[in-house]
């Protein structure tokens, strides 16, 4: 079924001492634009996650981020740095030779001294497996997301189509009707300008503008493109493109009718057609 581009996911997994955290976000895009942002630690896993994304959506702009945290109830280990602490005390020392009355740093200002304490690192290598089966749980969550809004969108598509097939089907026995009134519009307005015509120039003119103004091949394209939006809902692909396509020819026809339109029902039934194709626009942007 197809799927929708927008949906939220994340997905989390305990390597002590330390949590990793998958935020994925997804929104509409043309193509397949993916965004991976790393720890500096895990940058060299930066393809594999690529292709993971890849592997798993067709479009829309993917916004993937992993966060490594201690674990709640885990206290981090520090290392104090000697050799930092030494060359703070001497730059402190040479300060206070100069200016004598600065104050000493602190403790706690020592402490957090840039490189004083050295907080016990990861070693990637050790979580690279956790990384890549989390994201896949991450991209199996939004896949899932994605799905059901997908299947929202295409409920409400379906409704717009059958509103689309309800009113074409009211304009088709009307087809026969429009030379008819035709001829009777042009008839009436000769009497009243009291014009002598021509009986057989008359009816070539009322033929020809018949012809013109005739919109059997526009409804039958309508019926046509409305089909095929239907058939397309159950295919297992992405349908976003072929949708945005037949959507747009849907409104071509709908344009055609309403140009022309010689009676008050008729342009209605146009200006209906394209706000209900308009809403199906918006609806298919979000389709994969």
């Amino acid at each position: 079924m197809p799927s929708s581009m927008t949906g939220f996911a994340s997905a989390e997994a305990l390597v002590k001492p330390f949590r990793l955290t998958w935020e994925l976000r997804s929104v509409n895009h043309r193509f397949l634009e993916i965004g991976v942002r790393l720890p500096e630690d895990l940058r060299a896993m930066e393809p594999d996650c690529r292709g993971r994304v890849n592997a798993a959506l067709a479009r829309g702009k993917v916004d993937c981020t992993l966060k490594v945290a201690l674990a709640e109830g885990h206290t981090p280990e520090a290392e104090m740095r000697h050799d930092v602490l030494d060359r703070v005390r001497a730059i402190q020392t040479e300060v206070l030779g100069s200016f004598p009355d600065a104050r000493p740093l602190a403790v706690g200002e020592l402490l957090r001294w840039p490189g004083v304490l050295e907080e016990a690192a990861y070693e990637a290598s050790s979580l690279e497996g956790s990384v890549i089966k989390t994201l896949d749980d991450a991209l199996f969550s939004l896949s899932t997301a994605r799905q059901r809004e997908g299947d929202r969108l295409v409920e409400a598509l379906a409704q717009r189509c059958e509103a689309i097939s309800s009113i074409i089907a009211s304009i088709r026995p009307r087809i026969g009707d429009a030379e008819q009134r035709y001829r009777a519009k042009l008839k009436e307005r000769l009497d009243r300008l009291a014009v002598e015509t021509n009986p057989e120039r008359l009816e070539q003119e009322i033929a020809l503008l018949t012809q013109r103004l005739d919109i059997s091949e526009e409804i039958d394209r309508l019926e046509g493109h409305v089909k095929e939006v239907s058939d397309i809902f159950g295919r297992q692909e992405p349908i976003g493109r072929r949708l945005d396509f037949l959507i747009q020819e849907l409104n071509r026809e709908a344009n055609t009718l309403g140009s022309k339109a010689q009676d008050a029902d008729l342009t209605r039934d146009a200006v209906e057609l394209k706000v209900l194709i308009e809403q199906m626009r918006e609806q298919a942007q979000n389709l994969e």
